[in-house]
């Protein structure tokens, strides 16, 4: 039996979108004004910023060059005076050392509390502290009365360089903060002339005018246990021990504990 055929549905028509070719509203343009000035004036501003880190760097790298190069001249100064007292058959006398290196090796048993204050006058507080310290006859007297809880001698640049730019730490605000960027230094010492971390070395080693600024902006450095131990802490280094003055053998003993 033949059914009759059921009418074909047609699907409903989408209405026409609407649409408006009418000028962008106020605001819409203001913002766009807005980020658009923005994003040029942050790139002037990193251009300028690019083109000062690169002439910052030049100067450094002459600085760096300078300090290098007054190192030798030193150097071939002292061997020139060694070989001409040699040749007449006199004695030459070394110059005398400007800055020491202090290593507090001792705790705090059966310390007296004058020597105590004199140790945190020192800025050394706590075991393993090390400091410059420029050498003239106040520092002198106050080292010889803590003798037997320090070590000092007269550090060499290699070891100065060494323990600034490893264990160097900044003072700041009375905090302890690593130099880790030359704009630190450059921000407290800038005033001074001294802007990067060899010219912080240069003072410090030199004992130049500003070794006070420069010292006082170093925290004390805070160093390990000596690679071997010690030998013999409440005996004299000239007696076969750890304490008193090393005078250059002081390098050796920073090695150990940097």
């Amino acid at each position: 039996m033949a059914t009759p055929e059921e009418p074909t549905k047609t699907e409903p028509k989408a209405p026409a979108k609407i649409t408006h070719f009418g000028e962008p509203p106020e605001s819409f343009r203001k913002k766009q004004t807005r980020a658009l000035a923005l994003r040029a004036s942050r790139k002037s501003t990193a251009i300028v910023a690019r083109k000062s880190r690169k002439t910052l760097r030049k100067t450094l790298v002459k600085r760096a060059v300078a300090h290098q190069k007054e190192y030798l001249s030193v150097q071939r100064n002292l061997v020139r005076l060694r070989r001409q007292a040699k040749n007449n058959g006199n004695f030459f006398v070394e110059p005398e050392a400007k800055v020491m290196f202090v290593i507090r090796i001792r705790g705090i048993n059966r310390i007296h509390p004058k020597l105590k204050t004199i140790l945190e006058l020192l800025r050394l507080r706590q075991i393993f502290n090390g400091t410059f310290i420029k050498v003239n006859k106040a520092t002198l007297n106050l080292v010889r009365m803590v003798e037997p809880y320090v070590a000092y001698g007269y550090p060499n640049l290699k070891s100065v360089r060494e323990l600034i730019y490893k264990r160097g730490h900044a003072k700041i605000n009375r905090q302890r903060i690593p130099i880790t960027d030359n704009a630190v230094i450059a921000k407290h010492l800038g005033r001074f002339g001294i802007i990067c971390v060899e010219d912080l070395i240069h003072e410090i080693y030199t004992c130049g005018k500003r070794f006070k600024q420069a010292n006082s902006f170093l925290w004390s450095f805070k160093l390990k246990s000596p690679l071997g131990g010690f030998k013999q802490k409440r005996r004299h280094f000239v007696e076969g021990g750890d304490f008193g003055n090393r005078e250059d053998k002081i390098n050796e003993l920073i090695r150990r504990m940097n």
